[in-house]
């Protein structure tokens, strides 16, 4: 939606397709980046953006062992948004499409779901859709695929994926929220298990951090009691809600993947955010990366597209190759942190005894540096993107 919008804005002739009627679905990564919040504020769109429902959260903190260490500091960032926004990402996508309306180049077609790509020779020329009406076609001088990690477009490209593999999944739930709970945007960690608890406003956005593939062996085998108990085992603060817990359907599991394509092009065709590269939810990374996919993109191609309409010049590979060169580094130094971060969780994740946080930790999370520091890693990211066009 960010690289329709600004297509549209730098006049090229765009047209969005999304498979679903509308939004209104739990996307689960509702974390909006202060980098992401600056690119608003360089389209003239922050102001309202937060108009939105929206909470803020200006530090991060951990609670291991019921000890809370502050690991992340956003106040100190060089943004005019010191703060990662919690919005629902419906809410960001309708105002995104709403905004995006205002410019004539753009086009959204809502219940047009691609299926595969069309070709001429070697080359890329459009999609095959399905639409409310039956099966269609539609033509384009470059089709970008950003459908995710299960990507119809990296598929029928036969891109080929590089697997890095997560040993984690997630379970993520809604619990309602108290005015008078903690509040707390990273994790709770204590006898070998983990919490993460996003505030939503009058709930919680919850994410239960389990080893891959368990979820049915272990988690449901045990029983809906059982999992109520180790929840409570890490914030017993919960205990008058957590029969809002009825039943196993209204517990969604998120099979967590770290991959990145070899190339993410080809003629005709580019690949970015989790259709390039798909994340962990580590740092809730993964929207923001994608959106500096996004930028970096029209950065590139605006005027190769531009030239395309006026002039029919071709979109060349080597064109389509600087978007990898440009955001390649960073996408391969965040899922590293990732990947660190998984192999820290599982030396813990099933072991029963109370944690303790380390020395070593415990040093860290007292030194302001070190927080405004990872505030920085996670809030601005590696290499940001600025808008250009």
């Amino acid at each position: 939606m960010m690289l329709g919008l600004l297509l549209a804005r730098a006049g090229v002739p765009v047209t969005v397709l999304e498979k679903h009627k509308d939004f209104f679905r739990d996307f689960r990564g509702d974390t909006i980046h202060p980098a992401t919040l600056e690119l608003m504020h360089q389209l003239g769109l922050l102001e309202g953006l937060l108009r939105l429902p929206h909470q803020q959260a200006d530090h991060l903190t951990a609670v291991i062992g019921g000890q809370q260490l502050p690991l992340a500091d956003f106040t100190h960032l060089p943004t005019h948004c010191r703060f990662i926004a919690l919005m629902p990402q419906w809410d960001l996508l309708n105002f995104l499409a709403s905004e995006a309306a205002r410019y004539p180049a753009f086009h959204l077609l809502m219940e047009h779901e691609v299926t595969a790509l069309t070709r001429h020779g070697n080359r890329v020329t459009g999609v095959e859709i399905q639409t409310p009406t039956g099966p269609a076609t539609l033509a384009a001088a470059l089709t970008i695929g950003c459908d995710g990690r299960h990507a119809t477009t990296t598929a029928s490209a036969h891109l080929h994926t590089i697997e890095t593999g997560a040993p984690i999944d997630v379970l993520w739930f809604r619990l309602s929220r108290h005015p008078n709970d903690p509040e707390n945007a990273l994790g709770f960690l204590n006898f070998g298990q983990m919490l993460i608890l996003i505030n939503r406003g009058d709930y919680f956005q919850c994410g239960y951090v389990i080893r891959k593939d368990t979820f049915v062996s272990r988690i449901q085998h045990a029983g809906l009691p059982a999992f109520h108990a180790s929840l409570l085992s890490l914030a017993p603060f919960l205990a008058d809600r957590i029969d809002q817990l009825a039943a196993w359907d209204q517990i969604k599991l998120l099979t967590v993947q770290v991959n990145h394509l070899e190339r993410w092009s080809a003629p005709g065709l580019l690949c970015i955010g989790d259709a390039a590269h798909a994340m962990s939810p580590v740092g809730g990374i993964g929207i923001n990366l994608a959106i500096q996919d996004a930028v970096a993109a029209v950065n590139i191609l605006a005027e190769p597209l531009l030239a395309n309409l006026h002039r029919g010049a071709i979109i060349t590979e080597l064109t389509l190759e600087k978007v990898q060169q440009r955001r390649q580094l960073p996408t391969r130094i965040t899922q590293t942190f990732q990947v660190i971060a998984h192999h820290i969780l599982m030396t813990f994740l099933g072991n029963p005894a109370p944690m303790r946080p380390n020395k070593i930790l415990r040093t860290l999370s007292s030194i302001p540096l070190f927080r405004r520091t990872t505030a920085r890693f996670i809030g601005l990211g590696i290499r940001p993107e600025h808008i250009r066009h």
